[in-house]
């Protein structure tokens, strides 16, 4: 298998392949994100019967820890959308916050959701209500769905207990209560750089959103009631929130019967299923056209996002099997750069094989051993570190990312304007957020 700076021209080149493919020639994003995945793989050196099981192997991998919570949250969006829940929670959401502040409302969604659900799960859970804001107030759908992706982004990469977060800190040694603290504050100008990229920029694209909501009737109709229009999303969101705090090393849930209930319940496949349960509440009745065909509909719509999401899995597979990650790790480690060297070595890493929290894990675990040469061994400096390292985990989010796929298929975006929009907004946060940690680190460590 190639070594050395061979892996980053085969890594450059497959990200032109993909862009020019999708952009210009228009081919269809699954069959590019293959080729590429088998271009990577043959290019690298990989033996090919090895590039053909990590293709599969990465295509199905995914899709065993999204592909159900994909189907499930197309299912309830479609729901939501044909019985017009969706438009009784953008009433709600506009009468709350008022129109002049819908973007900000869903950055903010997107922020504390994430702390508790991963960005795609979230994002997947939020989108029914972010297409029905969108079409309500004719907003862009770029606007929305970037506001609402670097909202969750934010806090995946830096707020336990998210998994990255929490593994960094262990890696690293670092306070977790110290690191929960910094993560909730460092976040706010992460989530504000990509509330500003998503009103200043992404509105410049403007990108229809893919639903029906029949805004001029509204008042010729019975509109479902808040709370039954409501609880297909909160409720799973609830019950993820329940694990992920009785997953916390304090066992507030203690460790018997119920933690294991909680587990099983609030585990996002589970949950969005209870989801599709809790939104035929919102048919007109019980009959077959209700429960068998808008679900059927759901499926159909759920189908070339779940096919393009394994793809990108697919991709992001071959990239982490070639030594593309251990060569930039390696090589960026050897440079003393203080606190900008896990933010580096993690954005490297993220850009390379798609992950944020293979990027977390691995840079904390490469830049643990370096701490003392770095001047980096306080509780304070320990905490800051594990922030460099989020804000280089969300830099930059791109066709090997899953959810770079989750975030443009929910929104109905094409690859280029995907780029242009939220791939610019995560290199914004991730460069926004390690200038703040730097200051932070001047004036405390």
């Amino acid at each position: 298998m190639l070594a050395g700076p061979l892996l980053l021209v085969i890594l450059i080149l497959s990200i032109i392949f993909i862009i020019y493919m999708t952009a210009k020639v228009k081919m269809h994003a699954f069959l590019v994100l293959l080729l590429a995945a088998f271009g990577v793989g043959i290019l690298s050196g990989m033996p090919l019967t090895d590039v053909v099981k990590t293709v599969t192997g990465g295509f199905g991998g995914i899709l065993s820890y999204i592909g159900i919570v994909i189907i499930a949250g197309t299912i309830i969006g479609t729901l939501l959308e044909k019985s017009r829940g969706t438009l009784t929670m953008a009433n709600a959401v506009l009468n709350f916050v008022g129109k002049a502040r819908t973007v900000l409302a869903m950055s903010l969604t997107g922020a504390i959701v994430s702390i508790p659900v991963f960005c795609d799960s979230g994002f997947v859970i939020l989108s029914s209500l972010n297409k029905s804001l969108a079409k309500k107030t004719k907003i862009s759908m770029a606007t929305m769905a970037v506001a609402l992706s670097t909202g969750l982004y934010a806090t995946h990469t830096l707020v336990p207990p998210t998994p990255g977060p929490i593994a960094a800190a262990g890696t690293i040694g670092a306070d977790l209560g110290l690191v929960i603290l910094l993560g909730i504050i460092i976040s706010i100008p992460a989530i504000f750089a990509g509330y500003l990229w998503a009103t200043k920029y992404s509105a410049r694209f403007w990108v229809e959103p893919d639903i029906e909501v029949e805004v001029e009737s509204e008042d010729k109709v019975d509109l479902p009631g808040t709370f039954d229009a409501f609880a297909p999303i909160i409720i799973p969101i609830l019950l993820i929130t329940l694990k992920s705090i009785a997953d916390f090393p304090a066992h507030i849930f203690g460790t018997g019967w119920f933690k294991t209930f909680l587990d099983f319940i609030g585990d996002p496949t589970v949950a969005l299923i209870i989801g599709i349960f809790l939104a035929f509440r919102l048919i007109p009745a019980w009959k077959e056209e209700y429960i068998s065909g808008w679900v059927g509909d759901g499926l159909k719509n759920a189908a070339t996002i779940i096919m393009i999401t394994g793809a990108g899995g697919a991709f992001g597979a071959i990239l982490k099997a070639t030594p593309i990650g251990d060569y930039l790790g390696q090589t960026l480690a050897t440079y003393h750069l203080g606190i900008f060297l896990p933010f580096i070595i993690a954005a490297a890493l993220k850009s390379a094989q798609g992950s944020s929290t293979v990027a977390l894990i691995t840079t904390s675990a490469l830049v643990a051993p370096l701490l003392p040469s770095l001047g980096l061994t306080t509780p304070v400096a320990k905490a800051l570190v594990v922030m460099a390292t989020g804000a280089g985990a969300m830099t930059i989010s791109h066709a090997n990312d899953s959810y770079f796929w989750v975030v443009s298929q929910f929104s109905n975006l094409d690859t280029t304007t995907a780029y242009k929009t939220h791939s610019m907004a995560t290199l914004i946060q991730g460069i926004v957020t390690i200038i703040f940690v730097a200051i932070l680190a001047v004036i405390f460590v």
